[in-house]
């Protein structure tokens, strides 16, 4: 009896009812998309319940690994995920093909993944891991220790982020530069490398925006830059002047939503057509279909989940399971900004998923197994003494 009642206290009910409630908003907006657009045959709601399936058991299987196991896998995960971009870079078209001109999945018959959904949480264990690690190593923290660690967590990074921009997803790339720069925050590093970075960041940035107005064809002739990457800015920053290639999507992404009011059009019942509208912009169906009450709920949702996990961070005893809530949170933070700040014009268009309600076997499978981690730390976690537990 005392030791079901102990088990069933470390199950966290509370993360599992929030992922229940994004299940649920996903399957209903997945729904709505279909009925709108009529794009497809096929049923993907049936598909998407099967993807939570399958992605809710992997999800378990990685709780069941505690952070002592979860670390002498690091680098066997980051090595196979590393493996498996490479493949994917060298497999020919009939297996890898390219798809809204990105080489990112690996196509099979009646399968196809992304190997840089899960390569996101490789990064997070593989950072989470080397800050542990050189803390353990350099007690006495300086400048040159802070050095070493940035350059460490620089390096790790950097070898995913190559493969992907080659597929060219640059989208994904700055998913990874997120985590890296949510990790970096937390590692300790001291505040005057942090600022210098951020100012060097900020340069660069700004140089790349810069040449993507003034120099296009040089970032084309260097970098690969493809032409409708250069399309998505153009169109972010003037819809109206290409509303009829890469501006599409964007002004019908604010029709929806700004039709959609405050209540919305009803389920089922939108008339604004986004192509491939049950992906990246299903947040656009959401606002159409259930006005700003509804988006607001599934934003409140998200706040909900990182709300727990920094409650999870807090509770914790172990630094590498607060520095993995911490690349957890970045994950979904960025990709819920970006997201959403796409369809409203707030940011230029990428192919992000949002987390949990966009329909798509490989970002939903890495998003669990994100959360796998979290509900790990819950089912082995010693107490703090701030806890109320």
């Amino acid at each position: 009896m005392d030791s079901n009642k102990k088990e069933q206290s470390r199950f966290d009910y509370q993360l599992a009812f929030i992922i229940f409630l994004l299940f649920c908003a996903s399957c209903v907006a997945i729904y709505g998309a279909q009925m709108t657009s009529g794009q497809y045959a096929v049923n993907f709601i049936f598909k998407q319940i099967a993807f939570y399936a399958a992605s809710c058991l992997i999800a378990g299987v990685v709780m069941l690994f505690d952070s002592e196991q979860i670390q002498k896998m690091t680098w066997y995960l980051y090595g196979f995920g590393i493996f498996l971009l490479f493949l994917l870079m060298i497999s020919p078209a009939k297996i890898a093909k390219e798809i809204n001109g990105a080489k990112a999945w690996f196509t099979l018959p009646g399968f196809s993944f992304q190997p840089s959904e899960i390569m996101k949480v490789f990064l997070i264990i593989a950072l989470s891991h080397i800050i542990c690690k050189h803390h353990q190593k350099y007690m006495h923290r300086t400048i040159q220790t802070d050095l070493i660690l940035l350059c460490k967590m620089g390096v790790t990074t950097a070898v995913p982020v190559l493969f992907v921009i080659l597929q060219p997803d640059f989208g994904t790339a700055l998913v990874m530069f997120a985590i890296l720069a949510g990790l970096i925050l937390v590692s300790g590093i001291s505040w005057r490398i942090l600022t210098l970075g951020f100012l060097i960041v900020t340069l660069f940035a700004a140089t790349i925006f810069y040449l993507v107005l003034r120099m296009p064809e040089f970032l084309a002739k260097y970098l690969g830059v493809k032409q409708y990457q250069f399309g998505r800015i153009y169109a972010w920053l003037n819809p109206e002047g290409y509303k009829s290639a890469e501006g599409y999507h964007l002004l019908n992404s604010l029709k929806a939503i700004g039709s959609g009011q405050i209540f919305g059009k009803g389920v089922g019942h939108g008339q604004v057509y986004i192509p491939e509208n049950h992906t990246d912009f299903i947040f656009s169906v959401i606002g159409e279909q259930f006005g700003f009450i509804g988006t607001s709920i599934v934003i409140s949702l998200f706040f909900l989940l990182i709300y727990h996990i920094i409650k999870v961070s807090i509770e914790t005893t172990e630094p590498f399971n607060s520095y993995l809530c911490t690349g957890v949170i970045s994950l979904f933070v960025f990709h819920v900004f970006q997201n959403v700040g796409m369809t409203i014009g707030l940011l230029p268009i990428t192919g992000i998923p949002l987390p949990f309600i966009s329909y798509g076997g490989s970002s939903l499978i890495g998003s669990m197994m994100a959360i796998g981690l979290i509900f790990s730390i819950r089912w082995h976690h010693r107490v703090s003494m701030f806890s109320k537990e």
